[in-house]
């Protein structure tokens, strides 16, 4: 079973290289490693040129101008030849080198349409200081009427759901990895499978998780997806989820503070 990895670049640089280490270091060889560079003006290409004879064919790459992250995304997943598709951004990198393997494990499940798991946060400056851990375990597919959704780094999806329901839709701002996600699991109800594993370390201040701006615009973006997929939600659904989410970084600071 072959498994595609679309990474997106844009002057990544900085990150790119702990990214593309982390894949090599996958012990499930079957896969490959599309590239998707919006036309860097930094050393990113020079990067994944010096890193290209270490995949031995696996890693394929374009570079030219782009709509944003999501025309990326979707760039990739028409470039994938593999039977799974997951993505992998330019500033994160797999937490352990077996990740590859267990999606390839659970996908031998003909019934199994994507899986997905946990992922966690850590700051930029200080890769070793962990400062959210964002759980999928209690992901559930009516939840997403309140604007949950799994971690969309660890999600991992038969190449054939994406032809059958559509890839990303770039008019989102933020939003558009759950309209997706809304798409594929709350109206086309594939079937999905927890993996209680941490697959994806992020650097905090990504597009998605800085600053009060954001939030609405993610608040604005869910509404539009609910409306879109005729989906019945509000805002004071969706104020449950920011609620919860609270209580959530409270817990694990609290458990921080006692070395848990």
């Amino acid at each position: 079973m072959n498994i595609s990895i679309v990474t997106a670049t844009f002057n990544s640089g900085a990150t790119v290289r702990d990214t593309l280490e982390s894949v090599l270091r996958q012990t499930y060889a079957d896969f490959e490693h599309l590239i998707i560079d919006g036309g860097s003006t930094d050393n990113t290409l020079e990067i994944v040129r010096e890193y290209e004879p270490r995949y031995h064919g696996r890693l394929r790459w374009i570079s030219e101008r782009d709509r944003g992250i999501y025309d990326a995304m979707n760039k990739g997943i028409a470039m994938a030849t593999g039977d799974v598709v997951g993505i992998l951004n330019s500033d994160d990198f797999y937490t352990r080198p077996d990740i590859l393997k267990s999606v390839a494990e659970a996908m031998q499940d003909p019934s199994v349409d994507a899986v997905y798991g946990d992922i966690h946060y850590v700051d930029a400056d200080n890769l070793e200081r962990t400062t959210r851990y964002y759980s999928s375990a209690s992901f559930r597919r009516w939840k997403m009427r309140l604007g949950w959704m799994p971690a969309h780094p660890s999600f991992y999806c038969r190449r054939r759901v994406y032809e059958r329901l559509g890839t990303f839709d770039i008019s989102f701002k933020i939003g558009a990895d759950f309209e997706n996600l809304l798409r594929l699991i709350y109206v086309g109800h594939i079937n999905t499978r927890y993996l209680p594993i941490d697959f994806v370390t992020m650097r905090s201040g990504g597009a998605s998780t800085s600053g009060l701006r954001s939030h609405r615009q993610i608040l604005a973006d869910h509404l539009r997806a609910y409306r879109k997929n005729g989906v019945s939600s509000n805002v004071l659904l969706e104020s449950l989820r920011y609620a919860a989410k609270v209580g959530e970084v409270a817990g694990f600071k609290f458990k921080s503070a006692l070395g848990l």
